[in-house]
C-alpha cells in the first residue's frame, strides 16, 4: 500500500496539516499510522467529513478550515481602481456571480446601507472559498455593529479567528488575505493583534495592489495608535505615491487617518488638504460610511468644514457615527476593559477629545467656530457626565 505524509494530504484535500494531524488523533483517517513523529496515510483515502460542519446547519457561522483558492480575490470593489462618480458602472459592469454579489456588499457597507450589506453578505459566510468568506465575515461583522446586532459581530470576529488558527488555505495569497481581514478586524476596533499574525512585511506585498493600500491604512492606523504620528503619515504618503491613490476606497481610508495623525501634530492646515481630498473621492459616489466611523479620530474636522459647506452630508455622517459607534463601544470596552464615553454626543465628545489632547478653550473655539463660553458650557456638561472634575481626567474616556 502507498502511504503520504500529513503535508501531501493536506496538499491533497486542501486543508491545513493541523488539521489533517488532528484527524489522525481523533482516528478519523481509515489505516493512518504512526511511524515515531510522523502520520503516514494511505494514499487512496478520502478526506473525512469535517465535524465542524455536521452541527448547527442553521447558523450563520460554520467554523471550518477545508477553504479553497479559486481565481477569485477578496473585497473586489476596494481592489477596483475606478474614477470617482463612475462606482455603480463598475458594479453593473461586472460578471454576475459570487465575486460581484461581493462587490454590492462592499458598496452598500461603504455608502452607509449597512442593512442591505447585511443581506447579501449573509450567503456567503459559509463560502468555502477563502476569499468569498473572508469578504462576508469582514463587510457583515462592520456591517453589524451599524445595526446593534453585536452578538452577530462578535461570531464574525470569531470566524476570522477560527480561521487564523486553522491556517486556512495553502497559497500565499490567501494567507496574506487572511492576514489583511484578522488585522484589520483588530486594529480598526483598538484591540491587541494576534499573535500568529505574519509581519506587515511578510503579507503586505503578496497582495494585489488595491488590498495593499487597505493593508497599508491598517498599519497607519496601529502606528498612529502607538503614538507615532510621523511614521503613520510617512506610510500613508508613501501608499498614496505608489499607486493607492487611484483605487477610492482604500484612498479615502488612507486620507482620514492622515488627518487623525496631523491633528495630533496640530497640522490644522494638512488634516483639512487630506479631508478635502477624501470628499472629493467619496461624495460622486456617496461612500460615506468612513467619515462616520472615523468622526472621534478627526479631532473636530468635520465639524470646522462639514457643518459649514455640506450640511446635508454632515447630519447623515453623524446619524452613521452615533450607530456605528455605539455599536464599536460594545465590543471594544468589554475585551479591553476600556471606558471609552459612550453618554456623550458627538460635539461633546470632539470637545472632549481636543481638550484631552491638551486644546484650550479658546483653540478649540476658533478651530469649530464657536465661542469660547459655548466651549466652556459644553465643557461643563461634559464632566457632570463622565463624573469628572479636571481637565486631565477626561483622557481615560476618550479614544486613543
Amino acid at each position: 500500500m502507498k502511504y503520504i505524509t500529513v503535508r501531501e494530504a493536506a496538499e491533497k484535500w486542501q486543508i491545513s496539516s493541523r488539521r489533517v494531524q488532528q484527524y489522525c488523533l481523533d482516528e478519523r483517517i481509515e489505516g493512518a499510522k504512526k511511524v515515531g513523529a510522523s502520520w503516514l496515510i494511505p494514499d487512496d483515502t478520502l478526506k473525512p467529513n469535517d465535524p465542524r460542519q455536521e452541527k448547527g446547519q442553521n447558523d450563520d457561522f460554520l467554523i471550518f478550515s477545508n477553504l479553497v483558492d479559486l481565481d477569485l480575490l477578496m473585497m473586489p470593489l476596494m481592489n477596483t481602481p475606478f474614477k470617482p462618480g463612475t462606482c455603480l458602472d463598475v458594479l453593473n459592469a461586472m460578471t454576475d456571480g459570487p465575486q460581484k454579489d461581493i462587490a454590492w456588499a462592499e458598496y452598500y457597507y461603504f455608502s452607509g446601507q449597512a442593512e442591505d450589506a447585511i443581506q447579501v453578505a449573509r450567503k456567503y459566510l459559509n463560502s468555502t472559498e477563502a476569499s468569498l468568506r473572508l469578504s462576508a465575515c469582514w463587510i457583515f461583522g462592520y456591517a453589524c455593529l451599524t445595526t446593534g446586532q453585536i452578538h452577530q459581530a462578535h461570531r464574525a470576529l470569531e470566524a476570522v479567528n477560527a480561521m487564523l488558527v486553522d491556517e486556512a488555505g495553502d497559497s500565499s495569497l490567501s494567507q496574506a488575505e487572511l492576514a489583511l481581514v484578522a488585522s484589520g478586524m483588530a486594529v480598526l476596533l483598538h484591540l491587541p493583534v494576534s499573535e500568529r499574525l505574519p509581519s506587515v512585511q511578510e503579507f503586505v506585498p503578496l497582495l494585489p495592489p488595491g488590498l495593499r493600500a487597505f493593508a497599508l491604512y491598517i498599519q497607519a492606523h496601529h502606528l498612529y495608535l502607538q503614538g507615532n504620528y510621523e511614521k503613520s503619515l510617512g506610510t500613508i504618503e508613501s501608499a498614496l505615491a505608489m499607486g493607492g491613490a487611484n483605487y477610492p476606497i482604500p484612498a479615502i481610508y488612507l486620507h482620514l487617518a492622515a488627518i487623525m495623525n496631523c491633528m495630533s501634530l496640530r497640522q490644522v492646515e494638512e488634516a483639512e488638504r487630506h479631508l478635502r481630498a477624501a470628499w472629493s473621492l467619496a461624495q460622486p459616489d456617496d461612500l460615506i460610511e468612513a467619515f462616520g466611523e472615523h468622526h472621534g479620530l478627526l479631532g473636530g474636522m468635520l465639524e470646522s468644514i462639514f457643518k459649514q459647506e455640506w450640511p446635508d452630508d454632515f447630519r447623515r455622517i453623524i446619524n452613521i457615527t452615533y450607530r456605528f459607534s455605539w455599536g464599536w463601544r460594545q465590543i471594544h470596552n468589554p475585551i479591553t476593559d476600556s471606558s471609552v464615553a459612550d453618554n456623550l454626543t458627538t460635539t461633546e465628545f470632539t470637545i472632549a477629545m481636543l481638550v484631552a489632547r491638551g486644546w484650550t478653550n479658546q483653540d478649540i473655539s476658533e478651530h469649530m467656530n464657536i465661542s469660547a463660553n459655548t466651549v466652556k458650557q459644553y465643557l461643563s456638561t461634559i464632566k457632570e457626565k463622565l463624573g469628572v472634575t479636571q481637565r486631565q481626567d477626561l483622557k481615560k474616556y476618550m479614544l486613543q
